[in-house]
């Protein structure tokens, strides 16, 4: 998940800069099942993060952006869903399955 600090987090940050924001993440990923992978900061299109999670139910992972999103702490998030190989691996096999299933149009 990517997103940028909204003007009222980054005035916050700046108040206290000692503030943990990785232990509020991780809070809220593990209350949701998850576990935290890394934190990182992001400055290409404002100050921002880039959080990588695990979670077990997929259905976590939007809850968990949008209730970030909803406290006004970032903004312009992008969830993007990470595949490991051995999932891929089973996607390829679901491919080799299929393939010949499927007309395009006009065939």
């Amino acid at each position: 998940m990517t997103g940028q600090y909204t003007p009222k987090s980054l005035n916050s940050i700046m108040d206290k800069p000692g503030t943990n924001r990785v232990e509020a993440a991780n809070n809220l990923i593990e209350a949701a099942g998850g576990k935290l992978l890394s934190m990182d900061s992001t400055a290409s299109e404002g100050p921002g993060v880039l959080v990588i999670f695990d979670v077990p139910d997929p259905s976590a992972a939007p809850a968990i952006s949008g209730t970030v999103v909803a406290s006004v702490a970032i903004h312009n998030v992008n969830l993007i869903r990470l595949w490991t190989q051995d999932e891929i691996a089973k996607v390829r096999q679901t491919v080799s399955q299929l393939r010949g299933k499927y007309s395009q149009p006009g065939s």
